[in-house]
């Protein structure tokens, strides 16, 4: 199949790149904005929680609703959700970060709805040989409004000095959330199915060992996935002071990214996931090492622009596995929704662990040789993954003539 003569698959990608575009303005300052007005990692940590475990309950409960009714009415939720997420955050001003747990609640579950219904849908439109150059182009999408969203965001607050600069952003995405419910719209309506299982991913976390050794290699993904997500936006800002210095890093590791995931979209092979896959997670660790000397703008933009170069070999070929066996065979294809639904409870148990591990050791400290300890202790956690990854590469293989090439026809 074409990508570029299936007008679904392009406003998917459009979709997407708008969501990603108001979540890259405001989202890269988010915390931040949190930061500034209470000076505390543990705060931002349980804000990550919480939106972590409204994000895992809802990919849960919503399984039902996208796989038996309309999916794309959950996608358009999610998205409208997020606009209120930040409508919300704009209301309340400097006293957000008094209402962490309800505000965590409401933006995880926003995101839970949207992933859910993107990710079943970029299932049903994709298939096995087309989803590594299709990954690519989702990392491509991602890393452009990775260099467009945080350095005008990062330049217009500084311009406007503080929070009419914050609400200013936050205001435009509100409007980008709302031109993506409307491209929303032109989007057909996706195949339902019956009788969702509600305890599906328990069953096979038990029986299936391929999905065993899946999930537990996507708990590891989510342990750096958690941290990571947030703290080095604010350690940037810590350490220079300036918001244009943190859309800086990010225009500057963004567009580093843009190359690695093009590269990696248009070379990548099969048959080099393994392989790939190791040297990435080894190598996105390695990067963090020069933190350890000190914690400024230049080490942590050498950890920016080495994981922005690496992780594109660590990432396609886990993403690529894991929705490679949701189409092994037309049981597991049929089955799509739960085990869309167990990728991601999988990732959010790994990302809460993380969470949790940071909370409780900077309870009792917070200096920089600290926190730079943890990250390296969680940067760690990809090549865990890569452990419990590497023996499905052979089940890949061996079924990769057979039924994961037809994927795509399960819808």
């Amino acid at each position: 199949m074409r990508w570029t003569k299936d007008p679904q698959a392009v406003l998917l990608l459009s979709v997407h790149g708008l969501f990603l575009l108001a979540s890259a303005l405001s989202g890269t300052f988010l915390n931040v904005y949190l930061w500034k007005s209470r000076q505390d990692y543990t705060m931002l940590g349980w804000f990550t929680i919480a939106q972590q475990l409204a994000l895992g309950l809802t990919f849960w409960g919503a399984g039902k609703w996208v796989k038996e009714f309309n999916k794309m009415n959950a996608l358009r939720l999610g998205i409208a959700m997020s606009g209120i997420f930040y409508l919300c955050v704009l209301w309340a001003g400097k006293e957000a970060v008094n209402f962490i747990w309800p505000l965590g609640v409401l933006f995880g579950i926003s995101l839970g709805l949207f992933w859910l219904a993107f990710n079943v849908v970029y299932f049903e439109i994709s298939n096995a040989s087309n989803r590594d150059w299709f990954n690519g182009w989702l990392g491509l999408l991602g890393s452009f409004t990775g260099i467009v969203g945080p350095w005008v965001a990062g330049w217009v607050i500084t311009w406007m000095h503080g929070d009419q600069g914050y609400r200013f952003i936050f205001t435009v995405s509100l409007i980008i959330f709302g031109v993506s419910v409307v491209f929303s719209f032109f989007l057909q309506k996706r195949p339902v199915q019956r009788d969702y299982r509600w305890l599906e991913a328990v069953e096979r976390m038990k029986k299936d060992s391929i999905w065993r050794h899946a999930s537990l290699g996507l708990v590891f993904q989510g342990l750096r996935e958690g941290v990571f997500s947030f703290l080095i936006s604010v350690l940037v800002f810590v350490a220079t002071g300036q918001e244009s210095k943190l859309g800086q890093f990010a225009l500057i590791t963004s567009a580093v990214s843009l190359v690695s995931y093009w590269l990696c979209g248009k070379w990548f092979k099969p048959s080099y996931r393994k392989r790939g896959m190791f040297i990435g997670a080894l190598l996105v660790f390695v990067v963090i090492l020069p933190l350890l000397l000190s914690v400024n703008y230049v080490t942590l933009l050498i950890l920016g622009i080495g994981t922005a170069l690496f992780i594109p070999l660590y990432m396609m070929p886990a993403t690529s596995l894991s929705f490679d066996l949701m189409g092994i065979n037309e049981e597991s294809a049929k089955l799509r929704v739960e085990l869309v639904v167990l990728r991601e409870l999988s990732l959010t148990i790994g990302r809460i662990s993380g969470l949790l591990i940071f909370i409780l050791v900077l309870s009792f400290r917070q200096d920089s040789l600290t926190v730079t300890l943890l990250l390296l202790l969680l940067g760690m956690a990809p090549i865990g993954s890569w452990i419990f990854m590497r023996r499905l590469f052979h089940e890949e293989h061996r079924t990769s003539g057979k039924s994961m090439r037809k994927d795509a026809s399960y819808k």
